[in-house]
C-alpha cells in the first residue's frame, strides 16, 4: 500500500475525530466517546502502517509507444490496456494517416503526428493484392523471384515513411522538449520499424521491443546465437532437423534474405543514424542494444533454439478464455448438432478473394454437415450454401473456444495459430505471404494440422482437406496436446511480460541481461582472428620443430662423412 494513502486515511481519521470532540448541549465533552475513538485510530493506524512496511510501494509509471500499424497494433494494444489496468500512463504515437490506432481511447493518451506513416489499408491491402496475383498466375521459382521483388518496393517505400515520421519528430524541437519534458520510464516498440527504435536512443530511455520481427527479419537472428545447421530462417519453410541440401538451402537463404534486407532498410535508417547520432553509430547496434525482448512466441510453437536472458518468451499473451457469443452467432452454431461448427478467417489483410477462388472454397463448404462461420467482405459467392454464414467480423476466440467449433481454416498468422493453441482447435492453413507457411508449417510437423497450397487448390482438394482434419482424430488429440503444454506455465504470458516491462522501468533498464557482443567486429564475435593466431602459433611451432629436425639431419650428416 503506497504511503501517501497511509497519510491521507490518519488525516481524514483525524478529521473526524476532532469533528467528533465537540460539546454536548450541556456544554461538557463526552470523554468515553473520545478514548474510544482514539484506541480505534491508533490500533488501524498501526494496522495500515505495518501493511505498508509490509507490502511494497506501487510504482505509477509512464510508457512511450511506438507501435507498428496493421494487425501487429492488435498485439501492442492488449500490453497498452493491461499497463493501463496497471496504473501506468500510456502515450501512444501515430501517423495522421493510422489504421489501426484510434485517436481517442480511455487507456492511452495519443500524440497525432501530421504526417502519413505509410502503413495504411490501402497499402497493405494493395499489396497483398498484387502478391495473390504473382503466385496464381506464375510459375513456382518465377513467382518467388517476383514476389521477393514485390516485397523488396512495398517495403522500401514503407521504411522511407517510417524514416520521414521519424525527421518529423527529431525536427520538431518543441515535440521532442515534450517528451524530454514527461520523463518517460521506457520506450515500447514493434522493431518491425525503427522509428521506435531512434527515438528510444534519442531520447536516453530505456527500450523494450513487442517483438516477433525487426526490420532485418525474424527477432532471434538479431539477438541470439542462430547456428543455421539447425535454426532455420523463416520463411525457408525447414525445420530444425535438415538434411545436407537443406542446410545448403538454409544458408543460401539466409545470405540472400539479409542482402536484400540490408538493401531494403540500410540506405533509411543508416542515413538516419548518421544524421542524428553519428557516423561512428551502425543503425544495427540500436536495435541490439535493446533492453528487453518479449518475443510473441513459445516453444510449444517455436524450434528450439539458443537465446539470451533479455529474451523474455509471452506467446499466446493475448489469449483469453471464451466469452458468451452473440445472440445471433450462439443461435447459428447451436444449429450445427452434433456436427459442429467450421470458422475461416484470412486475417485483416484479406478482405475478399479472386471471384474463381472464392467460388471454390464456397463449394466445397456447401458440401459438409457443419456449419461454417466464414469471414469475408466480397461479394457473395455464387456457390455459397445454405450451411454457411458471410460475415464482415467475427470473435475469433470466442468462437475457437465454444465446444462446437471442430475445424479453424486460417492463414496463418502468429495470432490466429496462438489463438488455436490455447483453445486446442485443429487448424487447415492457406498460407499466402510473409510467414504464415512457416507458421503453418510448425503446427503441420507437429500433427496439429494441414497445410494446402490456396493458389492451385480447388474444391476438391479443398474438401479432402477438410475431411482429413475433420475426420483423422490425431489432428485434435495433437493440438489439444499443444493446448495443455502451452497453458502449463507457473504464470500467464501476459503477467510474465507486464514484470519484465515493470522491471525495467524500475531499475532503469536490464544491462545486466543484455550481451555486449553486438558491439564485437565480426572477426572477433567468430574467434576468426584467435584462430589466425593459434594456426600461426601452431605453424609457427611446427615450423620450428621442423627446422630443428632437418639441423639434427643434416649435423648427423656431416658426422657421419667425417667419420667415414
Amino acid at each position: 500500500m503506497p504511503n501517501y494513502l497511509v497519510c491521507t486515511f490518519c488525516s481524514t481519521f483525524w478529521f473526524m475525530l476532532s469533528e467528533k470532540v465537540t460539546l454536548d448541549n450541556t456544554g461538557t465533552t463526552n470523554d468515553n466517546s473520545v478514548s474510544e475513538d482514539l484506541k480505534m485510530f491508533f490500533s488501524l493506524a498501526s494496522i495500515i502502517s505495518l501493511l505498508a512496511v509490509i507490502i511494497p510501494a506501487a510504482h505509477s509509471g509512464k510508457v512511450l509507444v511506438f507501435p507498428h500499424d496493421g494487425s501487429h497494433w492488435v498485439n501492442m494494444r492488449v500490453l497498452v490496456e493491461e499497463l493501463h489496468s496497471r496504473g501506468h500512463s500510456v502515450t501512444v504515437i501515430r501517423a495522421a494517416d493510422s489504421w489501426y490506432i484510434s485517436e481517442t481511447s480511455p487507456f492511452y493518451r495519443t500524440v497525432t503526428l501530421d504526417i502519413s506513416g505509410g502503413g495504411n489499408e490501402d497499402f497493405f491491402r494493395l499489396f497483398v493484392s498484387e502478391v495473390i496475383k504473382i503466385k496464381r498466375s506464375k510459375g513456382s521459382a518465377w513467382a518467388h523471384f517476383a514476389l521477393d521483388m514485390e516485397l523488396k518496393d512495398k517495403f522500401f517505400e514503407l521504411h522511407r515513411k517510417v524514416s520521414e515520421v521519424v525527421m518529423y519528430m527529431f525536427e520538431n524541437k518543441e515535440l521532442m522538449k515534450s517528451f524530454q519534458d514527461a520523463k518517460y520510464d521506457a520506450v515500447l516498440t514493434d522493431p518491425a520499424n525503427g522509428g521506435g527504435v531512434m527515438l528510444a536512443h534519442y531520447l536516453g530511455l530505456p527500450l523494450v521491443f513487442n517483438a516477433r520481427w525487426t526490420v532485418h527479419g525474424e527477432a532471434h537472428f538479431a539477438i541470439a546465437p542462430s547456428p543455421l545447421s539447425y535454426v532455420p530462417l523463416p520463411p525457408s519453410e525447414l525445420t530444425d532437423q535438415m538434411t545436407f541440401l537443406e542446410r545448403v538451402k538454409n544458408m543460401f537463404f539466409y545470405t540472400m534474405r539479409m542482402r536484400l534486407y540490408k538493401q531494403i532498410v540500410g540506405p533509411h535508417y543508416s542515413a538516419l543514424s548518421t544524421r542524428y547520432f553519428g557516423p561512428d553509430v551502425d543503425y544495427i547496434s540500436l536495435f541490439q542494444a535493446a533492453d528487453l525482448w518479449l518475443m510473441r512466441v513459445d516453444f510449444v510453437f517455436e524450434f528450439p533454439r539458443p537465446t539470451m536472458p533479455n529474451v523474455i518468451y509471452m506467446g499466446g499473451f493475448q489469449c483469453k478464455p471464451a466469452k458468451p457469443l452473440p445472440q445471433h452467432l450462439e443461435e447459428f452454431v447451436q444449429s450445427s448438432g452434433e456436427h459442429g461448427v467450421i470458422i475461416m478467417s484470412l486475417g485483416t489483410l484479406i478482405a475478399e478473394l479472386p471471384h474463381d477462388l472464392a467460388d471454390e472454397i464456397a463449394a466445397a463448404f456447401a458440401k459438409l454437415p457443419q456449419k461454417v462461420i466464414w469471414r469475408y467482405k466480397g461479394d457473395r459467392p455464387a456457390t455459397l450454401g445454405n450451411n454457411t454464414r458471410l460475415v464482415d467480423w467475427m470473435p475469433q476466440s470466442d468462437l475457437l473456444g465454444h465446444p462446437k467449433t471442430k475445424l479453424f481454416v486460417a492463414h496463418g498468422g502468429t495470432n490466429g495459430v496462438q489463438e488455436a493453441i490455447y483453445h486446442g482447435v485443429p487448424i487447415l492453413g492457406l498460407p499466402l505471404i510473409f510467414d504464415q507457411r512457416d507458421n503453418l508449417l510448425r503446427i503441420e510437423i507437429r500433427g496439429a494440422g494441414k497445410i494446402i497450397d490456396i493458389f492451385t487448390m480447388n474444391h476438391d482438394i479443398f474438401l479432402q482437406g477438410i475431411q482429413e482434419v475433420l475426420n483423422e482424430p490425431s489432428y485434435k488429440m495433437n493440438m489439444q496436446r499443444l493446448s495443455r503444454l502451452h497453458r502449463d506455465q507457473p504464470m500467464r504470458p501476459l503477467d510474465r511480460a507486464l514484470f519484465w516491462i515493470e522491471f525495467v522501468m524500475r531499475h532503469k533498464g536490464a544491462a545486466h541481461l543484455r550481451t555486449e557482443s553486438y558491439k564485437l567486429p565480426w572477426y572477433s564475435y567468430h574467434s576468426v582472428d584467435v584462430i589466425l593466431f593459434l594456426v600461426t602459433v601452431a605453424l609457427l611451432i611446427l615450423f620450428i620443430f621442423a627446422g630443428l629436425v632437418c639441423s639434427c639431419f643434416r649435423l648427423c650428416l656431416k658426422r657421419k662423412v667425417k667419420s667415414d
